[in-house]
């Protein structure tokens, strides 16, 4: 029986690649710096899993559940219809030579799982630009022929696709000749795309390089045949937003308030009981759909992240993840590892200010800018000479 397994067993969820998750016990400040107002324990850890009651007795609230806005962390947010799909993303741009992290979120997620992070890697590298988006059926992206009774395709062939197309959707919105140096970052599902977009080699020298955050291919596909109880154990409803938020902050889902509050609002959706004058928050993408194209998520991950051209970072909540072929590969110095035993799936949530120091480090690491030397002490340049 797989570590997944065993866990799920003692009612630990954080393994599942669709699982939606929170960080670490974090309390919110109340005045989070708008940038632009116009515009968790180990993953082998036990967490307790939730009762699907929808919870509608009053709580004693020791934390502010309230929903920030995404303009806290983001300075715009973007919209690209089309008669298909139409694509939604929140972007901070990046200042002239500086790099743009582009952030893609897992499964049952959306481009708010990544606002927290988005303002502490702004701290640590002024003028960076963030991009995240929400993927299609997800967030506010919207597939219009799935949602007409269409045929859902959330393949990794298509969800790659679209990652280009809205790249290229950002660089024209905003006329760069050129796109920006790139690192590509992808949590679960999201780490299988940006892998297979580097593997592809789809922007060439323009992506230093990419990071995956918690998932490996073997823990991932074994994780696939509990996928279906971890989704029936979910509450499937909620009498408010607050009580999503409280939801998945007392569970342990997600374990940071702070990142709960802005991240939680992109995974429910407020529909209306036709039996009464109630309302209920209900869930927003349906992971049951994208059933039959989990194991193609995965499936050679691991070798495609090992070839592909670029810089390499692996961040995981725990070392147990790590199948043959990647430890053979991190023995041989092929790509850089990263464990975060204090955080659960989401570390990026969890642990956000460790995550953006890591992912500001990474990229220096790989910048190919060219380092401009200070004179040597005592050199007089001659006239003429500007060299």
């Amino acid at each position: 029986m797989s570590a997944l397994r065993r866990s799920l067993k003692n009612s630990n969820t954080s393994y599942l690649p669709g699982s939606i998750l929170p960080p670490a016990d974090e309390r919110e400040e109340e005045g989070a710096e708008v940038v632009d107002d116009a515009s968790s324990t180990s993953s082998t850890g036990t967490i307790v899993l939730p009762s699907r009651t929808t919870g509608r007795r009053a709580s004693t609230h020791q934390e502010p559940y309230g929903e920030v806005s995404w303009k806290a962390y983001f300075k715009k947010e973007l919209y690209f219809p089309s008669p298909s799909i139409s694509y939604h993303a929140y972007i901070t741009p990046p200042m002239p030579e500086c790099p743009l992290f582009v952030l893609h979120h897992g499964a049952g997620s959306s481009g708010l799982s990544f606002s927290t992070l988005a303002v502490e890697i702004g701290k640590l590298l002024p003028g960076a630009g963030i991009l995240s988006f929400d993927v299609r059926g997800h967030g506010t992206s919207v597939d219009h022929e799935f949602k007409d009774g269409g045929h859902l395709d959330m393949s990794l062939e298509i969800l790659s696709k679209d990652m280009a197309a809205i790249l290229k959707l950002v660089q024209e919105n905003f006329g760069w000749p050129e796109l920006p140096p790139l690192i590509l970052v992808g949590h679960s599902l999201g780490g299988a795309v940006v892998t297979d977009i580097a593997h592809q080699g789809i922007f060439g020298n323009r992506v230093l390089g990419y990071a995956v955050l918690d998932v490996v291919e073997g823990s991932a596909i074994d994780a696939l045949m509990d996928m279906q109880y971890y989704l029936s154990s979910r509450p499937p409803n909620f009498a408010s937003l607050e009580q999503g938020i409280e939801w998945h902050v007392r569970s342990r889902t997600l374990r940071n308030p702070r990142s709960a509050r802005v991240s939680v609002p992109g995974l429910l959706l407020e529909d209306s009981i036709s039996t009464s004058d109630e309302s209920r928050w209900v869930w927003r993408t349906d992971l049951s759909a994208t059933e039959p194209f989990w194991k193609g998520w995965f499936t050679g991950l691991s070798k495609k992240f090992l070839a592909a051209k670029g810089g390499k970072l692996l961040l995981l909540a725990g070392t147990d993840r790590l199948d043959k072929e990647l430890m053979i590969g991190q023995m041989q110095g092929k790509y850089q590892l990263q464990v975060f035993p204090d955080a659960g799936h989401f570390v990026h949530e969890d642990l956000p200010e460790k995550t953006a120091g890591l992912l500001v480090e990474f990229y220096r690491r790989n910048d190919r800018t060219p380092l401009v030397l200070p004179p040597k002490v005592g050199y007089i340049p001659q006239p003429g000479n500007h060299t």
